[in-house]
């Protein structure tokens, strides 16, 4: 069944089940059952800009970036992503997906288009954005870079089931990156100008990449 905000032919159901490669013990975020994501369990909830967007064909997505809100809430983060950042197209920044903590998966930008979630790899990706609060209110102050809110396993679950669902229905999605690997760029911390602190450190060091990989089954991609 296809859709305007899931223009390519979708399943019904994924199960991880079906396609995990995991040997040995279950990793900690490991599901006790199969995860199934159906197009059904996301909320289609556009951005009022999706449609002014730029237009792509899914055969040119080869990556799933992972990123993390920095905000408290899903409810702040609609907010951050309504807004005008980009005049001449009236439009703003935001991934594809966001999943709050509780596992909800709301869809804002269709997979047709190219949501402006990081730099230099929009055209090619679909971000999925991880409601946490990261390093929010003070993301740039220097005694504040440390980011300590953990990742709940219903919120990890529904990501694995999502990752999947788009595996299974984008032929050339193989690589899968952090936020943070893939914009290095450095700004004056706002405490101390002369002292620099990343300006992307999302998902953040209490991301579990070590057990989500080998149920994704997507390589790594770190430039």
């Amino acid at each position: 069944m296809a859709s305007e905000r899931w223009p390519f032919p979708m399943p019904t159901a994924l199960s991880t089940s079906n396609t995990a490669t995991h040997q040995g013990p279950a990793p900690r975020t490991a599901p006790e059952t199969a995860i199934v994501v159906n197009v059904s369990d996301i909320t289609d909830n556009p951005l009022p800009y999706a449609e002014r967007l730029e237009h792509r064909d899914g055969d040119s997505i080869d990556l799933v970036v992972i990123h993390c809100t920095e905000l408290p809430d899903l409810e702040t983060a609609r907010e951050y992503g309504e807004r005008i950042m980009y005049p001449e197209s009236a439009t703003g920044n935001s991934g594809h997906f966001y999943i709050g903590r509780s596992g909800r998966i709301e869809q804002w930008v269709p997979l047709n288009r190219v949501a402006h979630h990081v730099r230099g790899y929009n055209e090619r990706s679909v971000g999925i954005e991880l409601v946490n609060r990261g390093r929010h209110p003070e993301w740039f102050d220097s005694r504040c870079q440390v980011m300590t809110e953990p990742y709940p396993l219903a919120q990890l679950n529904s990501l694995i089931g999502l990752v999947l669902l788009l595996k299974h229905e984008l032929p050339g999605l193989t690589r899968i990156s952090g936020h943070e690997n893939l914009d290095r760029s450095l700004v004056a911390a706002t405490d101390k100008p002369e002292l620099l602190v990343y300006r992307k450190k999302d998902p953040g060091p209490l991301f579990p990449w070590k057990e989500l990989l080998p149920v994704v089954g997507l390589e790594m991609l770190t430039p």
